[in-house]
Parts: structure tokens; sequence; C-alpha cells
């Protein structure tokens, strides 16, 4: 029998209504004679409510202790979903991260699955049932509740498919499916009908509606992603290994214009130029779970160089803390930060081996009045960091200038 895996995003289970409207669909599969786990999400803003609410008793609550809050609100959902589907006739359990066997690290917040044990998950299965599973949310060696950051469900979704072997794994939100920027911000922006793991993943990372670790997987194990809306039964996008299409030279090389909202900027000024200077400012970032993205380091003048480098502007405070903390050992000037701005990236595998998309996306901002405070680029993408207010009018410029406003 065929097996898939279901994931419904937080707006997908808002209210009762949406619960049932989810369970109908949930029901329609398994009438269709495929074995489904659904992973869901926190009822609509039921995370951010959890975590103002924490902060109202503790400007800084400890971690685990905020971890095992927020994957409360996966069991509220769940729990209700699950009902819902007994109200319809279904036989449906209920898993926890921990009874699903989603086993992790201890990095309360963002922690990272290390492995899957889905015999419960199998044995539920085995018996008909559908199986829930509380997304977000495992357990460390120590039988500790953790929680996988902002859009984890999208990690336990997949990562269950791998788990499992199941054929496919679908993404319910309130999208339907992956677009060529978002439309909210670019009105003429184009659903697309299929998109491969290695330009989703760039997408993903910068801005686009999907948890990059989810994409990560999915490319790893080889499970096909299908991203649709939980509200009508419109043609998502599928998300999977896309052949190469060798000497086709005509083909769109640029597949998206994402962007990324509340970026933070720290520069160390006056660093001693010497080696393993690089290795003592970041390596105290990374143990603390704080990721860093863009680096720059200016050329050195009088063996003494400024360091700038960019953090989600939640992480800037606890990212000053430690860089601050190993100031003196490092022998800098002192440390500044800009918590107001924004990236913005063109993505594209076809842009690889072809020259001036660079220029053309700098010629396009400076057109547009927008200027770059830092460049980053990978194989596939080309990242500015610019202002946060000006961040809608790029993402509108570029996906403009690249021709993705113009229908295939």
């Amino acid at each position: 029998m065929a097996l898939v895996v279901h994931k419904y995003g937080g707006s997908s289970v808002a209210d009762a209504e949406k619960i049932l409207n989810v369970a109908r669909r949930i029901g329609a599969v398994k009438d269709g004679g495929a074995d489904i786990v659904a992973v869901a999400s926190a009822m609509g803003d039921t995370t951010d409510d959890l975590i103002d609410l924490a902060r109202t008793v503790s400007p800084e609550p400890d971690p685990r202790e905020l971890d095992l809050l927020l994957s409360t609100g996966e069991l509220v959902s769940c729990a209700l979903l699950t009902m819902a589907l007994r109200r319809l006739g279904y036989d449906a359990i209920t898993l926890s991260g921990f009874q699903a066997g989603i086993h992790t690290d201890t990095m309360y917040g963002k922690a990272r699955i290390h492995r899957i044990d889905p015999a419960r998950v199998r044995s539920e299965l085995a018996e008909g049932k559908v199986v829930i599973v509380a997304g977000f949310q495992g357990i460390t060696d120590d039988l500790d509740i953790t929680t996988l950051g902002r859009g984890g469900s999208d990690t336990t979704a997949v990562a269950l498919a791998a788990a499992l072997e199941a054929e496919r794994c679908d993404i319910y939100t309130d999208v339907d499916g992956i677009y060529t920027a978002d439309p909210r911000v670019a009105p003429q922006a184009r659903k697309l009908a299929e998109v491969g793991y290695e330009e989703m993943l760039e997408l993903a990372s910068y801005g686009a509606k999907m948890h990059p670790r989810s994409i990560e997987l999915g490319a790893a194990y080889q499970v096909p992603i299908y991203v649709a809306s939980s509200f009508g039964d419109a043609p998502g996008t599928l998300i999977h290994q896309v052949a190469e299409m060798e000497g086709m030279e005509n083909r769109v090389k640029v597949t998206g214009i994402a962007y990324q909202a509340n970026v933070a900027k720290i520069t160390v000024r006056s660093v001693p130029d010497r080696p393993g200077v690089a290795a003592a400012l970041f390596e105290p970032l990374a143990a603390v779970g704080i990721s860093v993205d863009t680096i720059v380091q200016n050329t050195s003048v009088e063996r003494a160089t400024d360091i700038s480098f960019t953090v989600a502007r939640s992480d800037l405070p606890r990212a000053i803390r430690e860089v601050e903390t190993g100031l003196a050992a490092l022998g800098a000037a002192e440390v500044v930060s800009d918590p107001t701005l924004a990236s913005v990236s063109v993505v594209g595998s076809g842009m690889q081996n072809t020259p001036g998309y660079a220029s053309r996306m700098f010629r396009i901002l400076a057109e547009g009045g927008i200027n770059i405070d830092m460049i980053t680029t990978s194989e596939i993408r080309i990242s500015c960091i610019i202002r946060e207010e000006q961040v809608a009018d790029a993402v509108r410029l570029l996906h403009r200038g690249f021709q993705l406003d113009e229908e295939e």
C-alpha cells in the first residue's frame, strides 16, 4: 500500500473549521487506499503567543523550558485534528515527537534531528490508523524536549517521509506553491510547476516559504516534496531532482527572486591580521547556535582589518555579547552593529556558467537608487545586503529586470 506524508501549517489548522477541513483532506487520501502520516504545526499564531507569554514572565527564558513550552502548541493542534478524524469515522492517533521516535541534539530552539526510529509509527499504520505527528519537536538522549526552529514542522515531515520511505511528502500551507517571488511583494510573480532541490534550497534559505533543512533532507534522501494550498485544489509546485537540460542554451536561467528581512550586521574593527583570528571570532558564535551568513573582511592596513558579518536580527543581542566577551583576547578595537538591513537574492542554476548576471543585478539596483552594503554569492545565487526599507522595491525591480514578469 502506498504511503504519503502530509504537513499542514499553522494557518491550515488555525481554528476548528479549518481543522475539520484538513481532516476531510486526510480522510480523502485514506479513502483512496493510501496510508497517511500527517504532521501538523501549532494553530495560527500560537507559537508567537507562547513566546510573548514566556517573555512576560522572563525577558530571557531558559532555552530548555522555552522549548518545553513551545512544544505544547503542536500537541494541541494534533490532538484536535485526531478528534476531528475520529468524528468523521477514521481511526486515528496522535504521537508527540518523542513517541514518533524523533531524536535530536541538545541545541534548544534550533535542534537538529540525529535519527528517527519509526517503529511506533509503522506499528500504528499496520493497524490501519491515520497517524498524526506533532511537528517542530523531538527529544534528546536525556529525554528532554527540543524544538527544531521556525518552520521546523517542514523538517519533521520530510524526515519522517525519508525514514518511512514514503512515496512523497506533501506540504500544505496558505499559498498554492512556490513562486518566482513573493506574490505579496511582486504581484506579477508566477507559480513554478517544478523546481530542483538545489535552487529551492537557495530560495528557501533567502526567504521563500520553506524550511531550508527540509529541502536538504529531501535532496539527501530523494524525497519528492509537493507544495500546495490546503484551502483549494489548485496545482502546486513539485520540488525534486530536475534533470539537466544540456544544449538548451535559451532556457530560463533565473528561477526566482528571494528576500530576507530582519538582517543585522556586526562589524569588528581593527582586528589584528594574523592566523587564527577569524576562528577565534566565529567559533564562540557557532557554539551557542548563532548562524552567520555574509562575511566580509577588508584589506589589511598596518596589519589590522575590519571584519563584518550578518546574523538574524533576533540573534543580534546574543551575538554582540559573544563578540564583546572575546574582544580583548582578539585584540580588536570595538564592535558596532546595524539592525536595519535585509538581503535580496537572484537564484537560478542556469546562471552558474553564464557571465553577466552579477553586473546586471548591480545595474538594476543602482538604477533603482538602491545602495549595496555587502555582497555574497554561490554557484547559483547572488545576494546583496541592502536597507530593509528598500527590499520590496528591490524585489520588484529585479523580478522585472530579469524578465520574470513575462509568461513562459
